[in-house]
């Protein structure tokens, strides 16, 4: 028998996130560079950014062919880009900080992140150059990733939907970003629930 789906969210009837949808007013785009990995994952966070911030796109691809398009697109774009990516330790200081306003002239912020695990991000990174010039928007989370139904390759680590709720409060110092957050946090919670006990148990609880 197949699975049933909720046509609104998307997602099984099961863990149906519609209750926990609101759509929220923004004037920063969202732009998501989806390695193909990631495009089934039931765990992904990326998805339900659509549903809580309407103007993200997912584009999905790895090398550089895959985003000739894209990079076309934001050639042509007006308004400021900035690229979510953690610095190297090496790098210097981050070019687009913390304290940046989205006011600038020109037209809409963009922010543009990459989604995939942190091994795969690192190799998308390598493999489209045309990324490395962007200015960069990286940040310190203050506290520690809720995203626990992965596992993460760096103890920073955030998930893509937390990344843009980090971002988007860069740019606009005390945006509510509850309701990104109360999206994922709906999506961990009804996973979980979901989940056999014996798998349940290898999960941080909260």
């Amino acid at each position: 028998m197949s699975r049933e789906y909720c046509p609104k969210c998307g997602y099984p009837l099961v863990v149906c996130l519609c209750a926990a949808i609101s759509p929220m007013g923004c004037d920063v785009d969202i732009w998501v560079l989806q390695h193909p990995d990631e495009a089934s994952h039931a765990k992904n966070t990326a998805r339900l950014l659509p549903l809580v911030l309407p103007q993200t796109r997912i584009l999905c691809g790895e090398s550089k062919t895959d985003f000739v398009d894209v990079q076309a697109e934001l050639t042509a774009r007006a308004g400021p880009l900035y690229l979510v990516y953690p610095q190297d330790e090496t790098s210097e200081p981050d070019i687009a900080p913390c304290s940046a306003g989205a006011g600038q002239s020109g037209g809409r912020p963009l922010l543009l992140l990459i989604d995939a695990t942190w091994r795969k991000a690192l190799k998308m990174y390598h493999l489209n150059p045309w990324l490395h010039g962007l200015p960069r928007l990286s940040f310190q989370p203050q506290i520690g990733s809720d995203y626990r139904i992965r596992k993460a390759g760096r103890s920073d680590s955030l998930s893509t939907l937390e990344a843009v709720a980090h971002g988007l409060q860069c740019l606009h110092p005390g945006l509510d970003v509850a309701p990104l957050l109360a999206a994922q946090t709906a999506m961990v919670t009804k996973r979980l629930a979901a989940m056999p006990a014996q798998v349940r148990a290898r999960y941080r609880e909260s």
